[in-house]
């Protein structure tokens, strides 16, 4: 490099160029040089530093297109059904999955999810991706946290080795496994003869035997499964789905009188129709499998976790299956083998049950160097957990039960001490279900993971998730199909300053209410034990808004859903997601269609069956899926329109049928603002329907079309329509759990305004909830902790947000002082 003011002859790096330009204090000199010499220097390999999207139309996206720089954090925005999961889950992380699938062999691939190339002109600079979304685990009763992660394997291992006294290998530790036996005999060839050899095999499993691994027995009242007046052609059968005319229970007509009352049945015809264990049998020509109504709904219904189950079956379980733990293990679903064998004085059911900060400094504890690599591996994934924000939970916590942010953190572990660099990680809103005070701790691990030299790519919402971002891309400018655009990409502080519907709303802070409400009553909760409640007394005030707060794991939803939502008159919106298929749709779910189809038969003087997609009056060329699907094996399928109803899914005698001017077509591709109208006065007013569409405008969703299928909709979407639904309950006590989930800035006022809509009409609302607008919205706050697990379980405030803010006594009210005083701060700048 030449001296100072001397003319350069050389720039032998980008580094040396930089010196240069700070000695010169000319920059601009040599601005036109940069070009041409980064491309001179820079190796091929390394300008791929971007993945390009061009002309992404997934749903809603209008040509979408957008550069993301690689190994930074972009965080994506936009208000619920902008189009962010479409570019960011249905676009990227869905084109990267399927380029790795489809590098195994078609064998291979035949046992893979098929998945279609996203609607999108060009996709350059992908890396592998690895999705880390908000999906529940499996609700399956044989799932826990222990063995959805390597934990409980490890933990068996370590038993299998070090446990006195020994029993066995890991199997004997494993609630999964039977003990088996089994004598027999096989021919061996040896040489020129055959020798018959006797052989016994045994397997040591630690399964339960009474309660077979699943810590706990049922009782099923038979009262409750049919009505003995009834034959089964009448519909004896009380159980759900087992309609007269469905197969279900056609089936048992190969073995008994379906139109014989059961009352009259023999005693053996009784224990076939209850108990009768699978036998061939043949129907109608077809060969079936008959099985007794009982075992059949044990495989159906109790295999599954009671939780996780559809409201009506839950209900139904709830009401006709009667649980207890297991006498034999107590519940730990293991053997009194397995429970014998012990580490120091602890079994392997003791330290499945430990909550798992404490079983990590228990394993730590250990000094084994037999087993030194395996006691690092498990002590690595317990601190992972703890990290994480989870050590409060424990490896024998059903996963069925783990809220959807917990079930998120968890998949998160594993890749928190991964080598692997240069990968795509993928999250759908992370900060759910988290504390102000874990948001911090979320964005630290966000950042460590791109340190590592990894990109991350987060949907959200929270300001305090958005603030840590490298770059930030605003989709917008509305939901629907007014949104699918890429109207901000940049920095923070270039959001702030952008004039979107983010940007605008970035800063906003909510300001504590000059007076609150005034309670009507009480409802008392006394010695409220649930999971880590320690024998909690509180009041909650009826006849207002009242909040429930704490740190992740402090036992809110314990105490509401364990000791308020079962009452009566108390209506309870959980966050367990919605589901549907393709042929599922708004007004199909909240019953809208019902009152719709009604309207349109007594105006045409015909069946209300034809104005239904899914019945008489669905097209007989698609069956009224609108589209015709094409399996191509391992390869993605492939959707086409039908050309008979063009899409519309009725037959075309039935759209000649109108109400209100439009047939029953035109009504399901109504917007619901458009439809609030339509169905409110004039030719189409229509009451029941119009009451729906009205809760449905209230939560932000006017932009949603009445036949949009499930699938399209975003997860902010669904929880406001499920919200919507469970509005038009009757009940005087609404539960609401974290219905700011999926919820964008700008949409917040509307939430707080509905939720005074309800209190100013007599009802009283219990929100669960750690959105610090909705706290500082509060006529009462009751706070839970003061930490998670067995550090909280205890009521550590009750009072007004003011009280809170003022006393700052717990972790709640440092951050809602902390929040509420970022606003003064701003009126007072202004």
């Amino acid at each position: 490099m030449s001296a100072a003011g001397a003319e350069p002859t050389l720039l032998d790096s980008p580094g040396d160029l930089g010196r240069l330009r700070r000695l010169l204090h000319k920059p601009s000199n040599l601005d036109h040089m940069i070009p041409d010499m980064a491309s001179s220097n820079q190796h091929p390999a390394d300008r791929h530093d971007l993945i390009r999207v061009q002309g992404a139309r997934e749903n809603n996206l209008k040509d979408v297109s957008v550069a993301i720089p690689k190994r930074r954090l972009t965080v994506f925005t936009g208000v619920s059904g902008s189009g962010k999961s479409s570019l960011v889950f249905g676009t990227i992380a869905a084109e990267s999955q399927r380029m790795i699938n489809e590098t195994y062999s078609a064998f291979v691939q035949g046992f893979m999810p098929t998945l279609a190339r996203p609607e999108v002109d060009v996709l350059e600079g992908l890396t592998t991706a690895i999705i880390i979304d908000q999906e529940r685990m499996g609700a399956n009763s044989r799932s826990t946290l222990g063995t959805v992660t390597d934990a409980n394997a490890m933990l068996r291992v370590l038993f299998s080795r070090l446990g006195k006294p020994h029993i066995g290998s890991s199997k004997a530790f494993s609630f999964n496994v039977p003990s088996v036996t089994a004598v027999g005999q096989l021919s061996v060839d040896k040489g020129t003869s055959k020798k018959t050899e006797r052989r016994t095999f045994s397997i040591i499993g630690g399964m339960c035997p009474r309660c077979e691994g699943m810590g706990s027995v049922s009782d099923i009242d038979l009262t409750q499964l049919y009505d003995d007046k009834k034959s089964l052609n009448e519909g004896a059968i009380t159980v759900p789905g087992y309609t007269a005319d469905g197969w279900y229970v056609r089936i048992f007509g190969a073995v008994l009188d379906l139109d014989k009352p059961i009352r009259k049945y023999t005693k053996k015809e009784l224990h076939d129709f209850l108990h009768k264990e699978p036998t061939k049998v043949k129907l109608d020509n077809l060969n079936l499998t008959y099985e007794g109504l009982v075992p059949r709904i044990q495989k159906s219904f109790l295999s599954k976790d009671v939780d996780a189950m559809q409201p009506h079956i839950r209900a139904f379980v709830e009401r006709a299956v009667t649980f207890a733990t297991c006498p034999d293990c107590k519940g730990t679903r293991l053997t009194e083998a397995a429970r014998s064998s012990k580490i120091k004085g602890i079994s392997i059911a003791d330290a499945c049950a430990m909550q798992i900060n404490d079983l990590a400094t228990w394993v730590r504890g250990l000094d084994e160097p037999s087993v030194a690599p395996l006691l690092t591996a498990l002590g690595q994934s317990l601190d992972s957990f703890v990290e994480i924000g989870l050590g409060y939970l424990s490896l024998d916590r059903p996963s069925g039960t783990l809220s959807g942010g917990e079930a998120q953190r968890t998949k998160m572990i594993r890749h928190l001490g991964s080598s692997l660099t240069d990968v795509t990680y993928v999250f759908d809103e992370p900060t759910i279900g988290l504390h102000p005070h874990d948001i911090q701790r979320m964005n630290g691990l966000l950042q460590r993971l791109r340190d590592k030299g990894n990109t991350v790519l987060v949907v959200e919402h929270k300001p305090e998730a958005i603030a840590i971002a490298d770059h930030v891309v605003d989709i917008g400018p509305g939901a629907g199909t007014a949104g699918g655009e890429v109207v901000f990409a940049g920095t923070v502080e270039g959001l702030r300053a952008s004039g979107t519907l983010t940007g605008r709303h970035l800063s906003d802070r909510a300001s504590l209410k000059p007076s609150v409400r005034k309670p009507s009553g009480v409802m008392k909760v006394r010695g409220a034990s649930t999971h880590n409640l320690k024998k909690v007394d509180v009041d909650i005030p009826l006849g207002v808004l009242v909040v429930v707060t704490g740190v992740a794991g402090s036992g809110k939803s314990s105490l509401i859903h364990g000791s308020v939502s079962g009452r009566e008159g108390v209506v309870s919106v959980d966050q367990a997601p919605i589901r549907g298929s393709r042929r599922s749709n708004p007004a199909t779910y909240t019953d809208m269609l019902e009152p719709i189809r009604k309207a349109f038969a007594k105006a045409n003087g015909v069946k209300p069956a034809l104005f239904s997609a899914n019945s008489e009056g669905a097209c007989p060329t698609c069956n009224g899926a609108g589209v015709i699907y094409t399996d191509l094996g391992m390869m993605a399928g492939v959707s086409t329109v039908c050309e008979d109803c063009e899409g519309r899914r009725f037959q075309a005698s039935v759209l000649e049928y109108r109400f209100g001017g439009l047939n029953i077509a035109e009504v399901l591709d109504l917007p619901i603002d458009e439809a609030v109208g339509f169905f409110g006065a004039g030719k189409g007013n229509t009451p029941a329907a119009h009451a729906i569409l009205k809760r449905l405008a209230d939560v932000g969703l006017g932009y949603v079309r009445l036949g949009q299928p499930l699938t399209t909709l975003s997860g902010g979407e669904r929880q406001r329509l499920k919200l919507a639904t469970h509005m038009g309950a009757e009940g005087g006590i609404y539960v609401l759990d974290e219905p700011t989930t999926g919820l964008h800035l700008a949409d917040l006022q509307k939430l707080l305004g509905l939720l005074d809509r309800l209190v100013d009409a007599g009802k009283s609302v219990i929100v669960i909830e750690h959105n610090q607008s909705v706290m500082a919205h509060a006529d009462w706050i009751i706070d839970l902790g003061p930490g998670a697990g067995h550090d909280g379980g205890r009521v550590v405030f009750e009072g007004t947000p003011a009280d809170l803010v003022a006393a700052k006594s717990t972790l709640t009210g440092e951050h809602l002082a902390a929040f509420v005083g970022a606003r003064q701060k701003a009126v007072r700048a202004r």
